[in-house]
């Protein structure tokens, strides 16, 4: 989903009989108050449904399921308010009897110690334990405030709530994915192969295109029609494209036209591209400038038709609301061992840069000549905060896993070209131990962004994919 699509959540209110309803008035009007202030639609009973609209009774918890259902398609999260102690069993039906596999994130107000008194005593404290084991028993997930207890006009309750919108917006986002493999993996990149069918049994399709047909599409177009003028003058605006021809630039205007359009036909929220060489070699362009304006463009493009790199990059975006960009694990730096250079030839979303210019790819150069290598971005990436994530699918024990960690952007400056950066990552050795015998990919998604526990919880917890928390200590 798009990272400014507003939210919508259910909100539950639980009570009990026994305990002052009064609390559950003043705490429904405080919730609403706090999740409209951060943008989000509520869905939840009317106040004049049992006390206040809160969840005590059996029949409350069938109506509010049924509530739910009627939303069941764009409810992404369900926040459950504890103002006094709850009916754990009311709150856990309601839950069960929607349907929904959606994150749950469990609020218990704290108690003032000077209105322990009956008519105002809440006893939140030892009801969300038990909201909590009813959860558990009945198999759902759920999430927790970081205090037991917390004030929801708090400012540690707003990072909570902030962390849970996020945690949705990535699991709501990871439902029904539509990717796209443009062109045959390369031949000698066994190391981006992986398998459809895991990926569909998460709900994550594939759909694929031969090459070929992206380029009789851009072939097809010729120089004056307007959306080739029109991508022509956004390349141009893009990065300082002064050191490639006119002619260049065009036919990747052409090219960027097609693959466009064959990504928005299929509604592809990533794709991954055949970038070298057989386009080189047919068309005369790199592809990269046009996959970075996707990436920028917040459809994560990636290269060597690395399909989980794509899928990597997507949810580093739903995760953070900015691009992601995918780089090799590229080299050493110095003798630093918590350092390495990473590095693309590139197409890296040209936020990524201090400064980006359009040149030649120098790698491939060599192979296909200089005329047909044109249109890749070189820039130093800039210093600052990161996050990085790797998902492949495992075809031994049948799951996607992957590892997740974060680290700097540093402000050492190598002599060298393409997209590139110095990172430090604490316990880097490490790391690079587990990629290698994990067998992981030589690419890795990046994001500058510090999102690392929302994409722990939204994937180990809620989609149970198996991580490798690579830790800061």
């Amino acid at each position: 989903m798009s990272s400014t699509e507003k939210l919508e959540i259910g909100l539950i209110v639980g009570n009990r009989g026994f305990f002052p309803a009064h609390l559950c008035q003043t705490g429904r009007k405080s919730l609403l108050r706090v999740l409209e202030k951060h943008q989000v639609k509520v869905v939840t009973l009317p106040e004049n449904v049992g006390k206040f609209g809160s969840v005590e009774t059996r029949q409350e918890a069938v109506r509010c399921a049924e509530l739910f259902r009627q939303h069941r398609d764009t409810l992404a999260g369900i926040v459950v308010t504890l103002p006094n102690f709850g009916d754990e069993r009311a709150v856990a039906d309601a839950i069960r009897l929607s349907g929904l596999e959606v994150p749950i994130l469990i609020h218990a107000w704290p108690d003032d110690e000077k209105k322990m008194d009956v008519a105002n005593r809440r006893d939140s404290f030892c009801g969300k334990i038990s909201v909590c084991n009813n959860l558990k028993q009945y198999g759902l997930k759920f999430s927790l405030t970081g205090y037991h207890t917390i004030d929801p006009e708090s400012k540690y309750f707003q990072a909570d709530l902030n962390h849970f919108l996020t945690v949705c917006r990535v699991v709501r986002g990871l439902k029904n994915v539509r990717l796209g493999a443009l062109g045959a993996r390369p031949a000698a990149f066994k190391t981006v192969r992986y398998s459809e069918k895991i990926l569909e049994r998460e709900g994550i399709s594939v759909d694929t295109l031969d090459l070929s047909e992206i380029l009789a599409a851009a072939n097809a177009f010729s120089d004056s029609e307007a959306e080739v003028v029109k991508a022509l003058k956004s390349i141009q605006a893009y990065s300082d494209a002064s050191a490639v021809s006119v002619s260049s630039l065009k036919k990747i205007a052409r090219f960027k036209v097609a693959l466009d359009r064959w990504v928005v036909e299929n509604g592809f929220q990533a794709v991954a591209i055949q970038c070298w060489s057989s386009l080189q070699q047919n068309f005369g362009v790199m592809p990269c400038v046009a996959m970075s304006m996707l990436s920028q463009s917040m459809i994560p493009a990636a290269c060597e038709v690395d399909i989980l790199g794509a899928l990597s990059m997507y949810v580093l975006q739903l995760a953070s609301g900015s691009p992601s960009a995918l780089v090799d694990w590229n080299n050493n730096y110095r003798q630093e061992p918590d350092k390495a250079v990473i590095f693309h030839c590139s197409n890296l979303p040209v936020s990524y840069f201090e400064k980006s210019r359009l040149y030649i790819s120098e790698i491939i150069a060599g192979t296909v000549g200089k005329e047909n290598a044109t249109g890749t971005l070189y820039g130093r990436v800039k210093p600052g905060p990161f996050t990085f994530l790797r998902l492949t699918t495992d075809d031994h024990c049948g799951s996607i896993k992957g590892y997740l960690g974060e680290g700097q952007v540093t402000e050492d400056r190598p002599d060298t070209f393409g997209g590139y950066a110095v990172v430090e990552i604490n316990q880097l050795q490490s790391l690079l131990e587990i990629i290698c015998q994990e067998g992981y990919e030589h690419h890795v998604a990046i994001n500058l962004s510090q999102c690392g526990p929302v994409i722990e919880e939204a994937l180990s917890h809620y989609r149970n994919w198996p991580l490798y928390i690579h830790a800061e200590e």
